[in-house]
């Protein structure tokens, strides 16, 4: 029963998670925190920041570790496949009718009416990891932490792997004060 929670845990997510990774987080967030209860979602946080760190696709990434800690290889190897068969589907299908249609203005208008309901998904889990940073670093520290972020993403112009590795190096000394 595992192994099908686990496909449908991810394959849901990648059906409907149109504009990649960053657009399917927050479904992946409702399905592994509120459906199957597999984590809480500041360990989810933690999973996200870990995964934004590494090269690679997030949703990839997240559901490899989250398959193999649900159940083992195969849990995961399920998960990361469920992952990427939505791609690999609607890529498939849909790729005679888009190229017969690629002119249309209706098909363009698509990403022009989909924007704004990915920016609303991701505002709404920008929103719930900031709650619960507040929640358990403080007030002051999170602000700090945002403040810091940005400037050195955008005043310093800072490569953002480099703050990411500063966010985690300050998470990792944090984190020893915390627990």
């Amino acid at each position: 029963m595992i192994y099908w929670q686990l496909f449908l845990a991810f394959f849901i997510p990648g059906i409907l998670g149109y504009g990649g990774g960053p657009a399917s987080i927050p479904l992946i967030e409702k399905e592994v925190v509120d459906n199957y209860d597999w984590m809480n979602r500041q360990e989810f946080s933690e999973v996200l920041a870990v995964g934004n760190s590494l090269p690679g696709p997030i949703a990839t990434k997240m559901a490899a570790y989250i398959g193999y800690t649900e159940a083992g290889f195969l849990g995961s190897f399920i998960a990361l496949f469920a992952t990427v068969a939505p791609s690999i589907i609607l890529m498939l299908g849909l790729m005679a009718v888009l190229l017969k249609h690629k002119e249309n203005p209706k098909v363009k208008n698509i990403s022009i009416i989909v924007r704004p309901v990915i920016a609303v998904l991701l505002g709404g889990m920008t929103f719930h990891f900031a709650k619960d940073a507040i929640f358990s670093l403080g007030v002051t520290y999170t602000i700090l932490l945002i403040l810091g972020s940005y400037l050195l993403l955008e005043k310093i112009k800072l490569h953002p792997a480099f703050v990411i590795a500063l966010a985690l190096i300050v998470g990792a000394t944090t984190g020893l004060y915390y627990y």
